[in-house]
């Protein structure tokens, strides 16, 4: 299908090729008008952020082996002599887009009246992975996140919740998987208080029973700063993955002292949800790939529609098709080599291509295509006009 690579120049990183980055690019803007449509607002924050940073929010403690970390200093040039000083300060490239997403929320004052606030990113991250871990897209160093970070009023909670386990629902069912949720419960070392992670267990389990929806609970499996829903998806051969997932974090707010104004006037901390539903881009694109046996649904299809000739005669006639298709908003090649159909048709068979369109010159004499629809048994004849249509 020619949709990426990967090699040892870049570790855990992957090469998109056109077509497979046209698969993102279509995942994004997919995600995109359903956050909007869930009253999200999106951001844009850094890549490389100080050390001091992630000491306050606790991941340098308990996450920096996960972390590429940078030396804040200009890199010896010369021959000779170490290339760092081992002196500077330390920065790291962001694992993940929580803490900033907290700075982002502290500018200015935030009242009662505010909140909920939904802010999401397309967030890129990076975590060092060992070597041996690495895995195609399942795996990687280098990701990107359909992250987002909701702050709100204890009393907003559960509704919160609620609405995300629903908008969860919604994407997962317009690609065809079935799930489970999963409660991840408490682990021994946390932040927090026992209060606490009282509350947002709770609160969790609330937003699960208004929705009717039933779960399994997993002790010890929560993050160290909050339990957490998880989305385990079955695929089309009945395999399953874990994507997304929801987290009610009271530890992060106190930690890098966010807060709201409250209607008595006094400060407050709001409630923070971290949410993911894809997960990472990279891993849902190789789970898709899997779901759909290399099939994709036609929106999604890097590319929709292939004119094929069958004689030389007609290739003017398959560019002006495919100029009318590409016109009509659809992702279309042409292919006008001097090869037998039954030839290219096999080729754009094993590349997963939708629909080819077939035109020799009959076709082009009468403005007629001959449509091949990907495991239909057979073609379809029928004017240009409709066939756009």
């Amino acid at each position: 299908m020619d949709l990426f690579h990967l090699q040892e120049e870049a570790h855990g990183s992957v090469f998109w090729h056109p077509k497979g980055y046209r698969i993102w690019r279509e995942l994004e803007s997919y995600m995109r008008r359903k956050m909007d449509g869930a009253g999200y607002r999106e951001i844009k924050t850094p890549q490389v952020m100080d050390a001091r940073q992630w000491e306050q929010s606790g991941h340098w403690g308990k996450y920096r082996e996960n972390m590429f970390v940078i030396p804040d200093e200009v890199p010896n040039t010369e021959d000779e002599g170490p290339v760092i000083s081992g002196e500077a300060q330390w920065m790291a490239l962001k694992p993940m887009n929580c803490p900033a997403h907290v700075l982002v929320f502290k500018q200015g004052i935030t009242s009662y009246r505010d909140l909920p606030i939904r802010l999401g990113e397309m967030g890129c991250c990076h975590r060092n992975e060992p070597h041996g871990a690495l895995h195609g897209l399942m795996r990687v160093r280098q990701f990107t996140q359909d992250d987002a970070h909701i702050f709100c009023t204890e009393a907003q909670v559960v509704a919160e919740v609620q609405d995300f386990i629903a908008l969860a629902d919604s994407v997962y069912a317009d690609f065809g998987f079935t799930y489970d949720i999963k409660l991840a419960l408490r682990p021994e070392q946390r932040f927090g208080s026992d209060a606490d992670w009282d509350k947002a267990e709770q609160e969790l389990r609330d937003a699960l029973t208004a929705n009717g929806l039933e779960w399994e609970e997993l002790p010890g499996e929560g993050a160290f700063y909050a339990p957490k829903l998880e989305w385990h998806l079955t695929d089309a051969i009945g395999r399953t993955w874990q994507v997304g997932t929801i987290q009610s974090d009271r530890v992060l707010p106190e930690r890098l002292d966010a807060h709201y104004i409250g209607e008595d006037g006094d400060k407050h901390r709001p409630v923070m949800l971290h949410r993911a539903i894809f997960g990472s881009y990279e891993r849902f694109i190789g789970i898709l790939i899997e779901h759909f046996a290399g099939r994709m649904p036609v929106w999604l299809a890097p590319v929709q529609a292939v004119v094929a000739t069958i004689v030389s005669e007609a290739d003017d006639y398959a560019r002006d098709v495919s100029a009318q298709l590409q016109a009509a908003g659809l992702r279309v090649e042409t292919d006008l080599r001097n090869e037998k159909i039954n030839y290219k048709v096999r080729e754009h068979s094993l590349a997963k291509v939708p629909h080819l369109l077939v035109v020799g010159k009959r076709e082009a004499d009468e403005g007629t295509v001959a449509i091949r629809t990907l495991g239909a048994e057979h073609q379809r004849v029928m004017s240009l006009a409709d066939a756009i249509a």
